[in-house]
């Protein structure tokens, strides 16, 4: 298990989402994947595009105006 990080702060949806998944494509199963927005929106939307895709969040957290979410990479 290898964890990664993901710079999307300033993007707006749905980009955060997008590159979320272009950077999992990338990824291996069992991998954790950082990512760092500034759009509040992911704070939904990412977890909904883990839910469809097998993905498990395992934390979702909000530090000084960014929004952290860290997941683990399903079976692709």
């Amino acid at each position: 298990m290898t964890t990664h990080s993901l710079n999307a702060r300033r993007l707006l949806c749905p980009l955060p989402v997008i590159r979320t998944q272009d950077k999992v494509k990338q990824l291996q199963t069992g991998d954790e994947l950082e990512v760092i927005c500034t759009d509040p929106g992911v704070m939904q939307d990412i977890p909904a595009w883990c839910r469809i895709n097998g993905h498990k969040i395992l934390s979702a957290t909000q530090v000084e105006g960014e929004y952290v979410i860290v997941l683990r990479v399903g079976s692709q």
